[in-house]
């Protein structure tokens, strides 16, 4: 596998390159400095008393619903689902915790973990902050940033490759920038060197600079060590953009748990599967981004059993489908990085597609033909909406159940009579191009990761092509839809016991993970891990095999801070390499880059009595 590109300028030579798989596990609970560390180790604390029976409010807060599980050691208390008040989505948050602690021992909740999309969706949008970017890029880039707005700024001087500032910034030109940034009303601020990962001293210095007027300033070596910097000015960019965002939704979640008397830590889903406490996700809400489709996979990953198959895992909500692809049992994943609104990101994701088609999606008559979605105007009709959905035809056929199922039969009559049709054969054909809609989607999808190198949370796998054997289904219609999706994809359906609240159990149960890079350049006598601030001397003789020690040791020290010693986590190298750097034709001191996480996973085994059903 080879290791992602340097950054521009960057004159360096591989000569080795390692991935390391997880399944070279071993136990440990004590760290030994003199000690050899194995590639990968599983951390297994002491479980404290009582742990048993640790309690977890989970929130999913989707674009249509906001659903609610309360998990007792696994195992599933009670669900609730409210629709999401898009102009107060604090009153639907405040419903959904005051019916799950209904006659619960608030004490006795020790964890809070939510998947959101109001990062997604501020994106999306377009309902961001106005932010002021200041970008030192040193020689050797094209500029175009328009999509970031007026206030762009490029900034002098240059660091290289190892980390060695060659080129001063003028200090001047900071005084005109934040002059203009005064002027034009910029709320926060994006600041990102060149090559800072390895040296993050000048995005400090600019910060201080402008400390005293900003309150949310965002670095870019904070959020990523990766050498990718057009991706990383993105990524400081929509962090910086939805900060104030994200500050206000976590200010509502924690006002609502002080009213209900809970002070238990809150964590986020992020895009990996994994969770971040709230501290630092105030710090790195971009890391947010794609929390929905997160949940999804996890509650998925949580509901089936795992089976070492190529599969399509389908989340079908109400605004969205969300598709997933499983390669011999793993989720394919973004091995740079993932992708929103067109925006190229260093945040680590599980691939994903969200298409516009989902149970609440809008239906009309156009030139003789169903058209459906992308757009979605409101409840179903059976739900008290105003306009024909795939939900009311489901409820006509008598697949799913509604509040008001005479108003989706009217309704529907009404559509099929434009169309010369009776209201039950109507109802067929919209569910039939529902399903084929989908599964075009799928197929279109499929080619594409085809015709592309195809990378798993573990590994790349070289010229291996996808070849899904079964499809599993979540979300609301999931059941009602089942048979249509086998006779539209000419295989086995499958969804679980509580497909409905799938995602809210995925949210409950996903563990807190990170991954750090570290750097270490011999040369300097400099080891850094970006993401952990840390920036120490090294001995000269520091090589691959000490640097790979060095990462284990801090992200399993993340591991603790995290709170995972009642838990057994999986703890990693996922890239390692050492580069010579080259002067006078000879290979003098080496660069190390190695790459360490705490793997995504699940707090418990969910315990369920039921499995569902195929067709």
């Amino acid at each position: 596998m080879k290791s992602p590109p340097f950054e521009d300028a960057c004159v360096l030579f591989s000569n080795d390159t390692v991935l390391h798989d997880a399944a070279r596990a071993v136990t440990s609970v004590v760290f030994d400095a003199a000690k050899p560390i194995s590639p990968c180790i599983l951390l297994e604390g002491k479980i404290e008393e009582g742990s048993d029976s640790l309690m977890i409010l989970a929130l999913d807060m989707g674009g249509t619903h906001v659903d609610g599980v309360l998990l007792e050691a696994g195992q599933l208390l009670k669900a609730v689902k409210h629709e999401v008040q898009r102009d107060d989505l604090f009153a639907s948050i405040w419903q959904c915790l005051q019916e799950l602690l209904q006659d619960q021992e608030k004490d006795d909740i020790r964890r809070i973990q939510l998947s959101t999309t109001v990062s997604t969706n501020a994106i999306v949008e377009n309902k961001i902050a106005k932010v002021g970017v200041i970008i030192q890029s040193g020689p050797g880039i094209n500029w175009g940033y328009e999509r970031m707005g007026t206030q762009v700024h490029k900034l002098s001087g240059s660091t290289d490759h190892r980390g060695v500032v060659v080129d001063p910034y003028d200090k001047n030109e900071l005084k005109k920038i934040r002059s203009s940034f005064q002027t034009e009303g910029v709320e926060n601020l994006a600041i990102i060197s060149k090559f800072s990962p390895r040296n993050p001293d000048t995005e400090q210095e600019i910060a201080s600079f402008f400390a005293a007027a900003y309150d949310e300033i965002t670095l870019g070596h904070s959020l990523s060590g990766k050498l990718n910097f057009p991706r990383r000015i993105e990524t400081a960019y929509l962090n910086a953009a939805v900060s104030t965002t994200f500050r206000q939704f976590a200010e509502s979640i924690l006002t609502a748990l002080k009213k209900e008397g809970i002070n238990a830590p809150v964590y986020i889903l992020k895009a990996d599967g994994g969770t971040l406490d709230l501290d630092t996700a105030l710090l790195r809400p971009v890391e947010t981004i794609l929390s929905g489709p997160a949940a999804s996979y996890v509650g998925m990953s949580a509901l089936f059993p795992t089976e070492k198959h190529d599969a399509i895992l389908l989340d079908i909500g109400g605004t969205t489908t969300d598709i997933f692809f499983l390669a011999e049992g793993e989720p394919l994943f973004e091995p740079m990085g993932s992708e929103i609104d067109g925006r190229k990101t260093l945040v680590r994701a599980i691939y994903s597609h969200s298409h516009g088609l989902g149970g609440d999606s809008y239906i009309r008559h156009e030139d003789g033909c169903i058209k459906i979605g992308p757009e979605r105007r409101g409840s179903a009709v059976a739900f008290g909406g105003e306009e024909l959905t795939p939900t009311d035809a489901l409820v006509v056929l008598g697949l799913m159940e509604a509040k008001y199922p005479e108003k989706a039969e009217q309704a529907l009559s009404q559509f099929a009579a434009t169309m010369d049709l009776d209201r039950t054969a109507c109802a067929h054909l919209i569910v039939e191009h529902f399903c084929e809609r989908i599964m075009q989607v799928i197929a279109e999808k499929l080619e594409q990761i085809n015709s592309s190198p195809v990378y798993t949370i573990k590994e790349l796998l070289h010229g291996q092509r996808i070849e899904p054997k079964s499809i599993k289904v979540i979300g609301g219609p999931a059941r009602a839809l089942a048979g249509h999706l086998s006779d539209a994809a000419g295989m086995e359906i499958s969804f679980p016991e509580n497909y409905e609240i799938a995602n809210a159990l995925g949210a409950a149960l996903a563990k807190p993970t990170s991954e750090i890079s570290l750097y270490a350049n011999t040369e300097r006598r400099i080891v850094s891990i970006p993401e952990l601030q840390i920036y120490e001397k090294i001995d000269k003789s520091f090589d691959q095999a000490d640097a790979e020690e060095y990462a284990l040791r801090a992200v399993k020290e993340t591991a603790q801070a995290m709170d995972l010693s009642a838990e057994k986590t999986e703890v990693e190298i996922t890239e390692s390499s050492s580069f010579n750097m080259v002067r006078g034709f000879m290979g003098r001191e080496r660069n190390i880059r190695v790459r360490a996480q705490i793997k995504p996973g699940l707090l418990y085994d969910y315990q369920s009595q039921k499995q569902g059903g195929t067709a």
